[in-house]
């Protein structure tokens, strides 16, 4: 899936995943390929992506929104 990680300064991601996981306001979540759409409220802490190679990548946010849709991950972060 496409994932994009966008700042009010900056692009801080944007390539293929196979998960990411989610600091949400509710506790974290996970996020795979073909998950149904959603929009949900994101709080401070990291955000984790593993990548098709098994890597994984971590990016420090302070809150924002996610949204999911047709294999598409747009995160607005602060």
């Amino acid at each position: 899936m496409k994932i994009q990680i966008i700042t009010p300064d900056k692009t801080l991601f944007e390539g293929d995943a196979d998960l990411v996981q989610l600091p949400g306001l509710d506790g974290s979540f996970e996020l795979l390929k073909n998950h149904a759409p959603l929009i949900s409220a994101l709080k401070k802490g990291k955000v984790k992506i593993k990548s098709n190679e098994e890597k994984e990548q971590f990016f420090e946010i302070r809150g924002g929104v996610v949204e999911v849709i047709k294999n598409k991950v747009l995160i607005l972060a602060e």
